[in-house]
């Protein structure tokens, strides 16, 4: 019989790699959206058929309950989050309610529905914050600087606590950004990525970006799910780094971009101070040498081809907007 699994944040960019990755496993999927005239399912256009949604919220305990009774999975992935950075600043209190405090709600409704299940944490990197060392480990110190920062850290350690107090088999993963033609538009690779297209076309003159000089450890989504799944694979739970183990500035991701659509940015980026952040996140570079070492995981897609595959399909969607919804991105 095919195992069950449930994605919360399945309308994302993450959830849509996941539950690709579980179908071809042979699972059966289920996703949690919540009722809302603005969900958007473009990513999932493809896969609608083959997998079974369900209404629940992680601001509402029983909806959470019920969710798990319908679904009766073996394996539940927590993707859903208020997820992007900058609007923590702006909505501090959703953020918790959504990024800290739903993970408790959905932890105790495992606890109390069926604490066999096993359970998947999307932690974040921007726990780490104002880094302390380089690169950044499983037991690196924890120093966020946002919202949104604060409030992972907050279901990060709920999820320990839920693993240590009642044995159930919960797995936080410490993702590094991960980043693919799903991404949304408003985080700074997509949107120079859309930006770049849209120039070459003809259709933009200008891109205005925050600060060039910070640099992170990009990777493809698609690594990223596989090393999600192998986690919850293994004899014992525990909590591991998933990056490349490099970084790149947000400079040089806008000169590749710009460079593989044969153009020099330096035309056409400007710099916006309404952009940056009110504290910056400067450097993160992952070691994921323990997710290598047990889970046997290793990235496979380059920064380079990164770049290259967004700027392609962006390229791509905007000649043939018709023939190309994002659901369908490579």
């Amino acid at each position: 019989m095919a195992k069950q699994a449930l994605i919360t944040g399945i309308t994302g960019q993450d959830g849509s790699y996941l539950a690709e990755f579980l179908l071809d496993k042979g699972y059966k999927v289920f996703g949690l959206v919540r009722r809302s005239s603005t969900v958007n399912f473009e990513r999932l256009a493809h896969l609608q058929d083959r997998i079974e949604l369900l209404a629940g919220d992680l601001l509402d305990q029983s909806s959470l309950m019920t969710a798990l009774n319908q679904s009766e999975p073996e394996e539940v992935y927590n993707l859903a989050s208020q997820s992007f950075v900058p609007t923590s600043w702006n909505q501090p209190v959703l953020t918790g309610e959504f990024t800290a405090l739903g993970v408790t709600r959905l932890l105790e409704a495992v606890r109390v529905v069926n604490p066999r299940i096993r359970f998947y944490q999307a932690s974040s990197s921007e726990m780490f914050g104002a880094v302390k060392e380089s690169p950044q480990n499983e037991n690196t110190w924890f120093h966020p600087r946002s919202p949104y920062g604060v409030a992972k850290l907050y279901g990060h350690w709920i999820t320990v606590n839920y693993r240590e107090s009642y044995g159930v088999f919960a797995c936080s993963g410490i993702l590094f950004n991960h980043e693919s033609p799903r991404r949304g538009f408003e985080f700074v690779t997509r949107k120079v990525s859309h930006s770049v297209a849209r120039i070459k076309l003809g259709l933009d003159r200008k891109l205005k970006l925050g600060n060039l000089d910070a640099e992170r450890d990009w990777g493809f989504t698609g690594d990223y799910v596989r090393a999600m799944w192998l986690m919850l694979q293994q004899p014992e739970a525990r909590d591991y780094v998933v990056a490349t183990g490099t970084t790149h500035s947000v400079r040089r991701l806008v000169e590749l971009a710009f460079g593989h659509a044969g153009l020099d940015y330096q035309d056409y980026v400007e710099t916006d101070p309404t952009l940056l952040r009110p504290a910056e996140v400067y450097h993160l570079r992952g070691d994921a040498s323990k997710a290598a070492r047990e889970l046997g995981w290793q990235p496979t897609v380059s920064f380079e081809q990164l770049v290259a595959m967004m700027v392609d399909s962006d390229l791509e969607r905007l000649e043939r907007p018709a023939l190309q919804p994002m659901g369908s991105a490579p």
